[in-house]
């Protein structure tokens, strides 16, 4: 308390002790791949399709990159970081970029070029994996992935078509290694066996897997191709929490922009990719192509569904900015007390909106910091420790009925 010396009337400003934690965005994602044009390894904000193209230019054959961030916008996504990991050299983007405006005759020229050439091939750069994986010369020189670590708003983390095992894992690690944030991968364009021979990335709780590649029309090719789905996935994440909230898992959800799928899928087939953890996106008769499945590709039960993942992210970051405050102050049962109150403000808010499981607060989540988690040998290391379970609100995965005749007698 201030001392006063000279008599006369005071005025202080007393904080009430009540600070809110407050969830942050879910729904960010970070683009890795290669652009028509734009700055190289300096993650850029992009918030809608007519912003990233007066940077980094539009679709084009040099990569899948401008392909997934349009399926992404076209999904219901709203912001990501764009990282382009390479210039391309001569900046020609095929066939779009012939100049049909200066009459009929470069329209007809255009038309048989591409009828001479065959089908346009759409590709990421064969050393893709090693701009992906980047380095870490510091601040201002990250390239790849490490250009990401900065970014603490990032959540998703995309590389629209790139398949390649040894980029997978980096980008898992990544994901592992930042903690908050989950990768979104493509499967494979095609396969050369039975549908079982669907590789999967490495056992990981950071991820989910989705498969096959979709019909797309493109607008700059005026042809339809098989494009990877992860920057419409993404976009489906961003559209249904804004919608529902990150609990809420993101399947059974209308792909946006898709006319096809590469592999048409039956519930046989699905039967075997399921349960490895392989989400399908299917087309349905009357019903549209819409994803299928909302599982990430761990071995481990508990974090079998990627919106619990999410969820868990998105909690776990929320009490870490929102405790920020604790540090450096008086460790005592004061300050205990006011933990548990704010972080049981917050959990009490996600249980109201249906993120967790139980008819009543005791149910959905638990906070404990007390004299039994902070004996005195703990309080003398600095140490302050709270407990805190919740309980996901899980998807219904599995809807059944039971149906049996009714005797007249019942």
């Amino acid at each position: 308390m201030p001392q006063y010396l000279t008599p006369g009337v005071y005025v202080e400003e007393v904080e009430s002790g009540s600070k809110p934690v407050e969830a942050g965005a879910t729904n960010i994602v970070g683009f890795l791949g290669v652009a028509e044009k734009g700055p190289v390894n300096e993650p850029t904000f992009v918030t809608n399709w007519s912003h990233y193209t007066r940077i980094f230019g539009g679709l084009n054959t040099h990569g899948w990159l401008a392909h997934g961030v349009y399926l992404f916008f076209l999904n219901g996504g709203t912001k990501c970081y764009i990282n382009n990991l390479a210039a391309v050299e001569g900046s020609d983007s095929g066939p779009a970029k012939t100049d049909a405006a200066k009459g009929e005759g470069a329209k007809d020229a255009k038309d048989v070029k591409k009828a001479q050439k065959g089908p346009t091939v759409i590709k990421n750069p064969d050393n893709i994996t090693t701009l992906i994986i980047g380095k870490d010369n510091g601040p201002g020189k990250r390239t790849g992935l490490f250009a990401f670590d900065p970014i603490t708003d990032i959540s998703i983390v995309c590389a629209p078509g790139v398949t390649e095992p040894a980029a997978q894992d980096a980008i898992l690690t990544h994901c592992e290694r930042n903690r908050f944030r989950v990768a979104v991968l493509d499967g494979p364009e095609t396969i050369a066996k039975g549908i079982d021979t669907v590789p999967l990335p490495r056992d990981s709780t950071m991820g989910a897997y989705y498969f096959p590649w979709v019909k797309m029309y493109d607008p700059e090719l005026e042809e339809e191709v098989f494009a990877p789905p992860c920057g419409g996935i993404a976009g489906i994440y961003g559209r249904v929490d804004s919608t529902r909230g990150v609990h809420k898992a993101p399947a059974n959800e209308i792909y946006n922009g898709a006319i096809g799928v590469k592999y048409p899928l039956t519930d046989a087939e699905q039967e075997i990719l399921n349960p490895k953890g392989i989400n399908c996106i299917r087309q349905f008769m009357r019903r549209g192509i819409r994803v299928w499945g909302a599982r990430t590709f761990s071995s481990n039960s508990e974090w079998r569904y990627i919106n619990v993942r999410r969820l868990f992210c998105m909690v776990e970051q929320a009490i870490q900015e929102g405790t920020n405050w604790v540090v450096f102050e008086p460790n005592t049962r004061s300050l205990w007390k006011n933990i548990v109150r704010n972080i049981t403000a917050f959990l009490l808010r996600l249980w109201k909106d249906g993120a967790l499981f139980g008819d009543s607060p005791e149910e959905a989540f638990f906070v404990r910091c007390d004299d039994e988690l902070n004996p005195p040998e703990s309080i003398d290391a600095g140490y302050v420790i709270c407990q805190i379970g919740i309980a996901p609100a899980k998807p219904a995965e599995f809807v059944i009925f039971k149906i049996f005749q009714k005797t007249l007698g019942e």
